[in-house]
């Protein structure tokens, strides 16, 4: 049985990122050494919650939101070393994502594993 296309290019996004759990990417926010994305979309956020703290960027919009050099970018995106941690509900997304972001220069990008939901059965903060 061979491997789909999509799982594939997940395997080869994923062997590019230091991919970290919940308890890591809350150490890391916590110390403002991070800034988490959630890239889910808005009916995905109002039916599973949010997470307490995160910026909401929905994925079709997300580089142009974190390239330092766009004139879309957030404020928060002052330069190419900013560390951000993106998520989605279950962790897949995020790994395609924050390779892209990778590919436009941002490298100390990432996702967390297991998304929204890893979060979630880990006791952390959502509303």
């Amino acid at each position: 049985m061979s491997t789909s296309g999509i799982d594939r290019l997940l395997e080869q996004a994923r062997t590019r990122l230091e991919r970290v759990g919940p308890h890591q990417a809350a150490k890391e926010l916590a110390a403002g050494e991070a800034l988490l994305v959630d890239i889910r979309p808005a009916a995905q956020r109002a039916a599973e919650g949010e997470f307490a703290e995160a910026f909401v960027i929905e994925r079709n919009v997300l580089e142009w939101r974190l390239d330092p050099l766009s004139g879309a970018r957030i404020p928060e995106a002052t330069g190419h070393d900013v560390r951000w941690i993106v998520a989605c509900q279950e962790g897949y997304t995020s790994s395609l994502a924050a390779a892209s972001l990778l590919d436009i220069g941002l490298p100390r990008a990432t996702d967390l594993e297991g998304g929204f939901q890893a979060w979630q059965r880990a006791g952390l903060p959502v509303r």
